[in-house]
């Protein structure tokens, strides 16, 4: 003889019913949230666009920068065996000539303009 327990007419319904009511709405707005995370999360699909992005960016940049170096790494072995390459420095930037040589600067204002096809 056990001792019966009285339950309230309903009481295990109500839950049963709000689910069967709302739990369709629950669910897609549980699913809507997941996708705005990872669309627009931290971690989302536009973040790793960004990315990506600026990955191809840097590389771009770094192939550019070891181009650079590359030119700049044959300019220093010409200016350490080439005399020529020397010498145009020498009297292009510094100015300097040999002896017996005279310099005659003609400020650019009254230099006749060249034509780039008629150099040698």
């Amino acid at each position: 003889m056990g001792i019966a327990k009285l339950k309230k007419p309903g009481a295990d319904e109500q839950p049963a019913t709000f689910l069967r009511q709302y739990g369709g709405v629950l669910l897609g707005l549980l699913l809507f949230a997941l996708v705005v995370h990872d669309i627009f999360g931290t971690h989302g699909y536009l973040a790793m666009r960004r990315t990506q992005h600026e990955i191809k960016k840097v590389n771009a940049d770094m192939e550019r920068l070891n181009k650079e170096n590359l030119r700049l790494e044959e300019e220093v072995k010409e200016l350490k065996s080439d005399p020529r390459k020397i010498e145009k420095i020498a009297r292009d930037e510094l100015g300097l000539a040999k002896p017996g040589e005279v310099i005659i600067k003609i400020p650019p204002s009254e230099q006749l303009p060249q034509d780039p096809a008629s150099k040698p």
